[in-house]
């Protein structure tokens, strides 16, 4: 019996809300391991155990929380009947709803709460936001490039290594990420680079903007080099100003005066040269240091287990949600003068934040790391080509993000945003697009997307059939997978090291590719997940490897429509299926209609969880299900939006509170 971890079902859903109960240890022990031990251990123990669930060793209380996902899968897959396989001893239907009775008990009694705090390294993307916002410039580095190739300008993307995704799945999860000497190296030179294009000639206006209007002075010396000329002269006043402005915007909150007025000693009396080295090297000590390197280190702790985060902290919260960058300026004022809090100045707050420019960093790192769209970029060497196959997911999901739309867009809408490098694959709709005019003497240029509506080509509706990702997951395996986890929230296990490919004809066979797949799926093991993966998948075989679509001139017959069958279409392509749960259908647009209604719930499911977890950088526990399912139900009662979900995600006591050890800190002290 294969389990993976997946979401919540719409049966379990309604169990949760239907019954009531605190499940137990013992609960456990008595109804739901005995059953498991009978039906499912023969496959899910030992150092072999399939998907790495070992059922013989969960004993304790905590064993079982810590394994929520694993029974949100078990759920499912009894429900579907889908385990254990067709060839073993089945349970009763009795047997059945013991597990869902304890499942549900499970849930309702799990606490809604924050997670215990635990220190957060800024990830890379965010980290360079947040330098280039308080310095006012980006660290870039100059690149000779030939005309329309893409080259990395960022000193600090360049330099620091790529963060891994962590157990959340996203980037910005860096919980189990380290501080090596390596990254220690290059903060330092990333830290002296910015100090000093802060205070060279051509950085003047930034530098102004903490000291106020300052003075230049020329060097004695003859120099022809214009760098050295006009050097910043700054007063030991301005100093001060200086460092009182910059140390609050560095570590991203009010500061204590005595504690400003500690580092203004320390540069009291120079002038001239030896001003600015000493300036340099407290401004270099801040911005090295653990409050500006993690995030919620500074924040002020009560002697309370849960409590509520500071205003600075929700500001911090809300800004890398949002905008994977620090607050502006005007989030902290509002943190500042305690207005943040109120509930009426939140919501506005969150509003101008989802409409500023800002917000496209939901689409660059929130988008791009859910819906795997890095990928886009290994499939052509032509750059401008590459960039509309990759722009054109990410126009459309900051479309979605900032202009309030449902969210279950996501799957189906009648909007999209095409380029000449796309607009072949929209047929008549292209037709809407401004005529583009070639600049002279370019033979080819990267070119904006521009949004149009699909009146003629209602299949390319939604991110599932965009020319990029479907030509970045080719074959019916692997986008059937990419549906599953990306857009239903299911995880797969690795399959059989053995499983091979789909073998071709043999001499003498004309057998289709779906004849010959079912051949390579008769393993019933294997067979289990490729009922769920392969209708996904087949229902996007009118698509071919690069996704263009293949039957845009194809038209059934009436003669074909009469025989009560889906009809024969060209090249033997069939796009035809059946899901688990018994619901059929013939293409693409059909599958869409299942996924925007009867699979409704598990799409908004996978929707909120994939926010949540982004928006808290950590992968979601049990205690968070309770409030993953309220959100789930606002959503799906009110059709809601993506600006809706920000909000719910952003009101939600994961996101406004925290949980401190008291046994493990002091007053006023994060612990290590």
């Amino acid at each position: 019996m294969t389990i993976y971890p997946s979401s919540l079902t719409t049966f379990a859903a309604a169990l949760i809300v239907s019954l009531a109960g605190i499940a137990s240890a013992a609960d456990f022990q008595s109804d739901v391991k005995p059953f498991l031990l009978k039906y499912c251990a023969e496959c899910h123990s030992g150092k072999e155990a399939n998907a790495d669930i070992d059922f013989t060793l969960i004993e304790t209380s905590d064993h079982v929380d810590a394994a929520f996902e694993t029974w949100e899968a078990v759920v499912e897959q009894l429900r579907a009947h889908t385990m254990p396989p067709e060839d073993e001893t089945q349970p009763t239907d009795e047997a059945r709803k013991k597990v869902f009775n304890w499942y549900a008990e499970f849930v309702r009694g799990a606490e809604a709460r924050p997670a215990p705090f635990r220190a957060r390294r800024l990830s890379v993307s965010e980290y360079r936001n947040t330098l280039r916002s308080v310095f006012g410039f980006d660290l870039e580095i100059a690149v000779a490039e030939a005309e329309q190739t893409i080259s990395e300008r960022s000193r600090v993307v360049k330099l620091l290594p790529i963060d891994p995704p962590g157990k959340s799945g996203f980037k910005n999860d860096t919980h189990e990420n380290p501080l090596t000497v390596v990254v220690w190296d290059q903060y330092s030179y990333l830290v002296d680079a910015g100090l000093e294009e802060l205070f060279s000639p051509q950085r003047r206006q930034e530098l102004e903007a903490f000291t106020g209007s300052i003075s230049s002075v020329s060097k004695n010396d003859s120099s022809k080099n214009d760098s050295s000329k006009n050097r910043a002269q700054i007063t030991n006043e301005q100093a001060k100003q200086l460092i009182r402005k910059f140390v609050p915007r560095a570590w991203r909150r009010g500061v204590p005066s005595e504690e400003l007025d500690k580092i203004c000693e320390r540069i009291e009396g120079l002038s001239g040269r030896d001003l600015t080295k000493a300036v340099k090297f407290e401004l270099k000590t801040v911005l090295m240091s653990p409050s500006f390197v993690y995030r919620g280190l500074r924040m002020p702790i009560k002697s309370a287990e849960r409590q509520a985060v500071d205003n600075y902290e929700l500001a911090e919260r809300l800004s890398y949600f949002l905008w994977a960058d620090m607050p502006d300026d005007q989030l902290i004022a509002r943190a500042a003068d305690g207005t943040l809090t109120e509930p009426a100045m939140f919501e506005a707050e969150i509003d101008r934040m989802i409409g500023s420019p800002k917000a496209r960093s939901l689409a660059d790192v929130f988008a791009v790391e859910w819906f795997t769209l890095k990928e886009i970029e290994n499939l052509v060497n032509n750059p401008p080509n590459m960039v509309a196959l990759k722009s054109q997911p990410l126009d459309f999901m900051n479309y979605l993000f900032t202009e309030n739309r449902p969210l279950l867009e996501l799957v189906d809408s009648d909007t999209a945003f095409i380029s000449p490098f796309t607009a072949g694959h929209y047929g008549p709709d292209s037709k809407q697009m401004k005529r583009y005019v070639k600049q002279r003497g370019i033979e080819v240029e990267i070119v904006p997307n521009q949004k149009i509506q699909l009146n003629e080509t209602a299949e390319r509706g939604g991110i599932l059939t965009m020319p990029g990702i479907l030509a970045m997951n080719k074959g019916p395996i692997i986008r059937g997978v990419w549906i599953l986890e990306r857009i239903l929230g299911e995880h797969l296990p690795e399959p059989p090291a053995n499983v091979g490919q789909v073998a071709g004809n043999k001499r003498g066979e004309n057998l289709t590719f779906r004849q010959r797949f079912e051949q390579h799926r008769s393993n019933a093991t294997c067979a289990v997940c490729h009922n769920k993966i392969d209708p996904l998948g087949f229902a996007l075989e009118g698509f071919n490897g690069g996704g263009g679509y293949m039957l845009k001139n194809y038209k059934p017959s009436k003669k074909d429509l009469k025989k009560g069958e889906p009809p024969a279409k060209p090249n033997g392509i069939d796009t035809s299926g059946q899901l688990p749960t018994g619901e059929k259908f013939d293409g693409i647009v059909e599958l869409k209609k299942i996924l925007t209604t009867s699979q409704r719930e598990q799409v908004l499911r996978n929707i909120v969880k994939r926010t949540m977890s982004y928006a808290l950088c950590r992968k979601l526990k049990i205690h968070d299900q309770p409030t993953v399912e309220s959100i789930v139900k606002q959503m799906d009662e009110s059709n809601g939006t993506w600006r809706d979900l920000f909000q719910a995600v952003a009101n939600s006591p994961q996101f406004r509170e925290t949980m401190i050890p008291v046994n493990k800190v002091s007053q006023n002290k994060i612990p290590d």
